[in-house]
């Protein structure tokens, strides 16, 4: 496969098309082979010319990106533009990479771009990663494996790890932790909290409930967690 990802920016707004080809246009590892004003637009160019990404907008006339996405047999992977949070749940169930909420700065784009580009990488070459770590706890060293972790909560220069049946604490900080972690497994929530996006069981206004626990999301990092969450 290329290094580059083609895509596609399909939106009824001539305003918010020609953003968004200024964004793809500034990152080099993105392929821009076309720019659609609705979805029968794209649905056309998508047989002529098919592509790795889309650049999605939901309310759009004729029918939505919600209705086309669920209506196309192999889509591309999909990031939503839209400036309506309430599709987030719809988003969630299609399985899309990102969910871009308007007006869409270019650093929240380019972290969308680089998600794409993480994930096409990871697609591109077998599963070899090792799947666990070890930390120093209780004067030995303990094997976390990832799959295993709820969330992670920071205290000054320790970290407790949550697990399903107990918690670890850890002379270390969040950033270090957050190094080792797989990138699409967890989400930083807020300074404090690093949670495993798989096991967040419902979402609350700026609090995440995972089992019987509650992580806060700070609202500076809200619209990147709802995005890799729902993707």
């Amino acid at each position: 496969m290329s290094s580059n990802i083609s895509c596609i920016i399909t939106d009824d707004e001539p305003f918010a098309r020609k953003g968004l080809q200024g964004y793809v246009e500034k990152i080099s590892f993105l392929d821009l082979k076309g720019v659609c004003e609705d979805a029968l637009q794209l649905s056309n160019l998508l047989q002529q010319q098919p592509v790795d990404l889309l650049f999605l907008d939901i309310q759009m006339p004729h029918i939505t990106g919600v209705e086309f996405l669920r209506a196309l047999r192999n889509p591309p992977k999909v990031i939503f533009t839209t400036a309506f949070e309430h599709y987030a749940i719809q988003g969630f169930e299609l399985d899309v990479m990102d969910y871009l909420l308007k007006p869409i700065s270019y650093e929240r784009f380019l972290k969308a771009a680089w998600k794409a580009k993480d994930y096409f990488a990871i697609k591109g070459q077998p599963e070899n990663s090792v799947p666990y770590l070890f930390v120093k706890a209780n004067g030995k060293l303990e094997k976390i494996t990832f799959a295993d972790i709820l969330f992670i909560e920071g205290m000054e220069n320790y970290v407790a790890v949550h697990l399903e049946n107990k918690k670890i604490i850890t002379h270390t900080t969040i950033k270090s932790l957050l190094e080792k972690l797989p990138a699409k497994q967890f989400v930083q929530t807020h300074k404090s909290y690093l949670v495993a996006v798989d096991k967040v069981d419902s979402i609350e206004g700026n609090t995440l409930h995972v089992q019987k626990h509650r992580v806060p999301v700070s609202k500076y990092l809200r619209e990147e967690v709802l995005g890799q969450i729902v993707k």
